[in-house]
């Protein structure tokens, strides 16, 4: 599991668990354990996070049901439609910075390719490793990073393109109905800024 800013940097890895593991449940094992230190965000914050997440105060996912990932509204040039799909289509484009995190990541360090090669506990020390490196070249820019480069330019290419894997999970703890409302404000003012 893995959290980033908008900067494209890691802010909470939690390398190894096994591939089988379902992403909530890494999640709330994640979030509930303080030995961790998952960065819960402040109050009247959030997280965008997937819809196999559960819905609870400060993680904001999209609505069930409707059409959210960026090539579904590419496909058959469609715009996004009604208030679900416009707050979903923005919630996908902003998560989409995840996505190229982890793109970056994976081109960058070859190491990651041959991981089965490694005993479990060195895989788990790569990881860490390779993300700090991530990390450091992301802040620490002594030239333009071509990886970086490349994965920028697509989510500029995606943004021009969308402007002209759902899983079911229980939506558990406190905040629920906050988050709901939430997300229907914003998927109202999106509406509103449309028009």
């Amino acid at each position: 599991m893995a959290a980033c800013d908008f900067n494209m940097c890691f802010t909470f890895v939690m390398p190894g668990w096994e591939g089988s593991a379902h992403d909530s449940h890494i999640f709330n094992f994640a979030t509930s354990d303080p030995r961790y230190e998952f960065p819960n965000p402040p109050q009247g914050k959030y997280y965008l996070v997937d819809s196999c997440y559960p819905l609870q105060r400060g993680y904001l996912k999209p609505y069930q049901d409707t059409r959210y990932h960026l090539p579904d509204f590419a496909r058959g040039g469609r715009r996004a439609e009604g208030r679900q799909e416009i707050f979903n289509h923005a919630h996908s484009s902003l998560r989409s910075v995840i996505e190229r995190s982890f793109g970056v990541w994976k081109k960058k360090w070859v190491i990651l390719r041959d991981m089965p090669s490694y005993r479990f506990d060195k895989q788990i020390a790569i990881v860490i490793a390779t993300i700090c490196l991530h990390n450091f070249i992301r802040r620490h820019p002594s030239r333009v990073d071509i990886d970086f480069s490349e994965y920028e330019q697509r989510d500029r290419d995606q943004c021009m393109t969308s402007q002209n894997r759902q899983q079911t999970c229980t939506d558990t703890a406190g905040g629920v109905e906050e988050m709901i409302a939430l997300r229907n404000t914003i998927a109202d003012q999106l509406c509103e800024a449309r028009s």
